[in-house]
């Protein structure tokens, strides 16, 4: 693993480290402004205190902290693949360029001793999935995999109870930031709740601490739900949503690529709405993550 010399040195000395996944800003994000919003949730983990740790495969090798230019590369190559955790053997044996999933980012910070991990919505149980068997690899990856995440709920394409469903079965405990209401990514409520909330990030890191002293396996995912001023259209975007699930059938988009492809219809059928809430969203959470990476480094 290449891993720059500031994050390398904040990990070697117990500073706060927040890792951030590189598929928000290949196949999340619409070109060009995900260049710029990449620096920008930089940024935000930086004036919280911590230091940000883009992850993301390049030329063959994992990289743990991106340079400018090297952003630009994850945000201006089209044709960069999209990595979960099984892709990243064959990525790096290839010696060619991938974006880092929730799963295989997860993965990789846990591997160079980075507690936490933010990111917008996680992946999970596609509608449909009854007949597709469509499931995220971040599910099990959040069963396997002991650091603090946070993320406004699943992405709102999915099946949002029973992805609430799945985590339980494997033992992921899910807190609410300051709510029992589950997130619904883009917008504020998805209508689900959750057992447990937390309060600070003092709690958060004392719940972690407890865990990795147990060796406990799993994740500890916080939902922060976007803010109320800045959340989607509800209406806007089941109508979308339905629309988009229809001509992926149609088309024939299974597997990884629906989601880019939900996506991106979401941000060109809303004029910008959805891409404006998203910014927002991984904002917030790179932030709370920050915060929650300081209290853990304490």
């Amino acid at each position: 693993m290449k891993i720059t010399p500031e994050v390398s040195n904040a990990i070697k000395n117990n500073k706060p480290v927040v890792a951030l996944e590189s598929t928000i800003i290949a196949h999340g994000l619409p070109r060009p402004d995900n260049f710029n919003i990449a620096l920008e949730m930089e940024q935000v983990v930086k004036d919280a205190g911590a230091v940000a740790a883009t992850i993301a495969i390049l030329n063959g090798e994992i990289c743990v902290g991106l340079d400018s230019e090297q952003l630009k590369q994850v945000a201006n190559d089209e044709n960069i693949l999209k990595l979960g955790i099984r892709d990243i053997a064959h990525c790096v044996s290839r010696k060619t360029s991938g974006a880092t999933t929730v799963a295989s980012t997860a993965w990789i910070a846990h591997q160079c001793g980075i507690s936490t991990f933010a990111t917008g919505g996680l992946g999970g149980v596609h509608k449909g999935s009854i007949e597709t068997f469509d499931e995220s690899g971040d599910i099990t990856a959040l069963a396997q995999i002991p650091i603090v995440v946070v993320a406004s709920g699943v992405k709102s394409i999915l099946d949002v109870g029973a992805t609430l469903e799945r985590l339980e079965t494997w033992h992921v405990p899910v807190y609410g930031w300051k709510t029992f209401d589950f997130p619904g990514f883009w917008i504020t409520d998805s209508g689900f709740d959750v057992s447990e909330k937390v309060e600070t990030p003092e709690e958060v890191a004392s719940i972690y601490k407890f865990r990795k002293a147990n060796n406990f396996k799993e994740s500890v995912l916080i939902a922060q739900p976007i803010n109320k001023s800045d959340q989607f259209d509800p209406v806007l975007e089941k109508s979308i949503l339905d629309k988009g699930l229809q001509m992926a059938k149609e088309q024939s988009i299974t597997g990884k690529e629906v989601t880019p492809f939900l996506l991106g219809l979401m941000h060109k059928e809303s004029q910008g709405q959805s891409l404006k809430a998203n910014v927002a969203l991984v904002k917030s959470n790179a932030h709370l993550a920050a915060q929650i990476a300081v209290a853990i480094s304490r």
